[in-house]
């Protein structure tokens, strides 16, 4: 099992700037992708970007493709999403998530993510 804790959420003007933390503890050794998805008010919960753990991989959702970036150090067993040039409808509640599982589901999937931290918000104002 595993457990993340995020933090870095927060209250930011559109076309500033936030980084999110995710550390993961527990049995991590298994861990194949870390990501990061977000959900609105009124909304399903959206793939944003997610990292293979081992190579770095990365991906990302159309709509955060140059202003968001994720990176992860694996001595910390961390991960963290870089968001620049944030705009109002980045706006929700962003949760970490870890997956073990490594078959076919797309990494952008949630379905295939077995632990989820408990969210952290983030306000863009106009």
């Amino acid at each position: 099992q595993v457990q993340l804790v995020e933090s870095g959420g927060g209250l930011v003007q559109a076309g500033g700037s936030l980084r999110l933390s995710c550390a993961a503890s527990g049995r991590t050794f298994s861990t194949y992708a870390m990501g990061w998805f977000r959900q609105a008010p009124g909304k399903e919960r959206e793939f944003v970007a997610a990292i293979r753990w081992t190579g770095g991989i990365t991906y990302y959702a159309d709509s955060v493709k140059g202003r968001f970036t994720i990176s992860r150090d694996n001595a910390k067993n961390t991960v963290y999403l870089q968001m620049n040039n944030l705009k109002p409808d980045d706006t929700a509640v962003y949760y970490c998530a870890a997956r073990d599982y490594r078959g076919s589901y797309p990494i952008q999937s949630e379905t295939r993510y077995d632990y989820w931290g408990q969210g952290t918000q983030v306000a863009v104002s106009s």
